[in-house]
């Protein structure tokens, strides 16, 4: 019987021994991760100032204009086809304004010269030995045509309810911006013809985006300055001159 008591007893105090161990390594863990979580941690890194880009643009260049291919024909990715573009709006400038020539007299011309050289070559082709000319089928496919309306649409019915917002009255600051637009352009408008503007247009088009993606850096920052200023100027002008305007009398006025 002793002996069976001796050999119960040894189980149970190894049970014990190793419920005691137990909780000493758990313990022990735990202080260790409670010192681990204790250690200072390496401080981050301080953010990146935030730079100021013109009209408060936060993407690149290239994907404002839309990328695709206007974006690299606009920033000269594509040289060639830059080059081809740009130059041949100045040969039509040229041939219009500078030499004179008309727009209906120039298509009426070129349509007699293409009719004339397909005419020739179409009946010449039995005698010189050569395959007649291939006319392909021009279509205009109705889809591009009726995206095109929809576009301009569009764009006249938002710049009518601008102009709608501007004329009841409800903010001056645009009201004077859109007088000022409006009177530089006339101004412009009776120095030179309409399509020396459109071609001023394309090279501005052409130039103005590909030398501010070269030197944003450098612009941007003169442009937050000019911007500052432009603000304190109208700040001062709104103190002195608009504040002193007589409002009329709001809508929910009760008589």
């Amino acid at each position: 019987m002793a002996d069976q008591v001796e050999e119960s007893s040894v189980p149970r105090e190894s049970l014990l021994d190793k419920i005691k161990e137990k909780i000493h390594d758990d313990s022990s863990s735990s202080s260790s991760s409670d010192e681990e979580s204790e250690k200072p941690k390496p401080s981050d890194p301080p953010p990146k100032p935030k730079i100021w880009r013109i009209f408060g643009r936060q993407e690149p260049v290239h994907k404002v204009l839309g990328g695709g291919k206007p974006a690299d024909v606009l920033l000269w990715k594509d040289k060639k086809l830059s080059a081809g573009i740009l130059g041949s709006v100045t040969a039509i400038w040229l041939l219009f304004e500078v030499l004179g020539y008309h727009l209906l007299t120039f298509i009426c011309h070129a349509l007699i010269l293409c009719l004339a050289v397909l005419f020739v070559w179409s009946n010449a082709s039995a005698f010189i030995n050569k395959s007649p000319p291939r006319i392909p089928e021009v279509s205009i496919p109705e889809d591009l045509i009726v995206n095109i309306a929809l576009s301009i649409r569009y764009e006249i019915n938002r710049g009518l309810r601008s102009l709608r917002e501007i004329a009841t009255g409800h903010s001056l600051q645009k009201f004077l911006i859109v007088i000022g637009c409006f009177w530089v352009m006339s101004i412009i408008g009776s120095s030179c013809s309409f399509l020396t503007l459109v071609y001023v247009d394309f090279l501005m088009m052409f130039t103005i985006p590909y030398l501010y993606d070269k030197y944003e850096d450098k612009v941007d920052p003169l442009a937050e300055k000019a911007t500052i200023e432009l603000k304190r100027h109208y700040a001062t002008f709104d103190e002195k001159v608009l504040s002193k305007i007589p409002k009329g009398a709001g809508k929910d006025k009760k008589h």
